[in-house]
């Protein structure tokens, strides 16, 4: 088939054209004179051949979202690497302005962006709104920056957001346990179990509605949280509502700067299940060892001085097991 522009097109289809026959191979010394009288016909038609032939490299990693988006007819790809002369013949003839409005409206939608932090390290990011996203250790979440809203899926881990403001886009944390809606605030959102949720306020104020599914939470009337404000919610719905003074808003954010502040009322099966997902481990504690109460402040980094602590000050035994497990009971147990 000859694909060689004719006269009479559009300009824009014109340079598709001439985009399609470069990208095809050498053009034939006919081909190349009637390429310059085009180029010379109009100032503007250099610049619009530049175009396409940058386009049709960006092409080569869209058109498969482009059909995948149902944006274009049905039609065997290329075996080979696809080159715009090949796609504008798998696609059937579709103009090039309308595969460029294609192109454009998938490259529109946004695409979830995923963020994380491994095991043992904790870390901050800038998202594309401007907002700051610090991820405990063990946490990934995944960031949708779309033009009506801004939504972040935390499946599991701690995650501490300071929110641009933006009223017409609210940003939303979705959890398996509920959500959390704000337009502009600072705040940190806890999850690890399907079932729990805490979220902690540290400035302006969130919406937070609990339930496992959407449907749920569309039922939950919510509960508006203001500065210093703790929501604690499990499986049978919101258990805790506390409100914080600076102090305890420093120690429940004390995970920021890498410590875990213990004040004797804090169950050691908690802070245990802390430094478990901190260092990605399994860490386990008998019933008797599970309802003692430490009272210092840890370094989430450092588990072995943990341990060592443990061991002085609440008189425990501490076994690693050979399958990487840690086991943590009291001495008289066996």
């Amino acid at each position: 088939m000859n694909h060689q522009p004719k006269p009479g097109i559009a300009d824009d289809e014109q340079a598709s054209l001439w985009a399609a026959r470069l990208d095809g191979g050498p053009l034939s010394p006919a081909d190349r004179a009637e390429l310059d009288a085009w180029l010379a016909a109009d100032s503007g038609h250099a610049a619009l051949l530049a175009r396409y032939t940058d386009f049709s490299a960006d092409l080569e990693l869209a058109l498969p979202e482009l059909a995948a988006a149902g944006l274009l007819p049905r039609a065997a790809a290329p075996a080979r690497r696809p080159s715009w002369a090949a796609w504008k013949l798998a696609v059937g003839g579709l103009s090039a302005a309308a595969l460029v409005a294609a192109f454009w409206v998938v490259r529109s939608v946004p695409r979830p962006e995923s963020i994380s932090a491994p095991a043992g390290e904790r870390r901050s990011f800038t998202l594309a709104d401007g907002s700051r996203v610090e991820l405990n250790a063990n946490t990934s979440v995944q960031v949708e920056n779309g033009r009506g809203e801004r939504r972040v899926r935390l499946a599991n881990g701690e995650a501490f957001f300071e929110v641009s403001k933006d009223k017409t886009r609210p940003f939303i944390v979705e959890t398996p346990a509920g959500s959390v809606r704000v337009t502009g605030t600072k705040f940190s959102v806890l999850t690890e179990s399907p079932s729990q949720l805490e979220v902690t306020v540290l400035e302006g104020s969130v919406q937070v509605r609990t339930g496992a599914s959407a449907a749920a939470q569309a039922a939950d009337p919510g509960n508006t949280l203001h500065h210093g404000a703790q929501l604690v919610a499990e499986a049978d719905g919101v258990v805790g509502l506390n409100a914080l003074t600076d102090e305890g808003l420093e120690d429940a954010l004390a995970w920021r700067h890498g410590q875990i502040v213990c004040n004797g009322l804090t169950p050691l099966s908690t802070v245990l299940a802390r430094f478990a997902h901190y260092h990605g481990k399994v860490i386990t504690a008998t019933a008797g060892a599970a309802a003692l109460h430490p009272g210092s402040i840890y370094n989430l980094e450092d588990l072995d001085g943990f341990f060592a602590d443990l061991g002085q000050t609440l008189k425990v035994r501490v076994a690693h097991q050979p399958d990487g497990s840690i086991r943590v009971s009291l001495l008289g147990e066996p």
